[in-house]
């Protein structure tokens, strides 16, 4: 399945997070791609927003990952893999006791951990064209 969107304002932003959310009841995992500056964590941050995150969501640039709670106390964790020269690293970061905890887990610059995404992964992708921002999105098929 795929959709897209176009987004203009932060509130059409938020709208189109709560409608990635509402349309991938299932997914857990979502990986986010696009350009320098398309808008990953921007977007990241209205999703944690219609999730009720209490903390402050930002970038984890340098800290790789990013652990943020819930108004409920659930967790959610934010990674950005933009800094990673080896897919070692991610083994060192302990990447399976994340992704297959059950929790949200969002993550920008996939590419670097392509072969690690699990089954069912939401692949999200925003792009900016003549002053407007586009964000499609599509989930991959779990086999069974």
């Amino acid at each position: 399945m795929a959709e897209e969107f176009e987004s203009f304002t932060e509130n059409q932003l938020g709208e189109v997070a709560q409608k990635l959310l509402k349309l991938n009841p299932d997914s857990r995992i979502f990986a986010f791609y696009g350009a320098m500056g398309a808008g990953k964590t921007t977007l990241i941050k209205a999703i944690c927003n219609q999730l009720d995150v209490t903390d402050t969501v930002g970038s984890p640039t340098f800290s790789i990952i990013n652990q943020y709670l819930t108004r409920h106390g659930e967790n959610l964790y934010h990674f950005d893999f933009y800094r990673m020269n080896k897919l070692e690293e991610a083994y060192d970061i302990g990447y399976e006791d994340y992704f297959f905890s059950g929790n949200y887990c969002f993550i920008e610059w996939p590419e670097k951990i392509e072969t690690l995404l699990p089954e069912g992964c939401c692949r999200v992708y925003l792009k900016e064209e003549d002053g407007l921002r586009y964000i499609s999105f599509e989930k991959e098929k779990s086999e069974v």
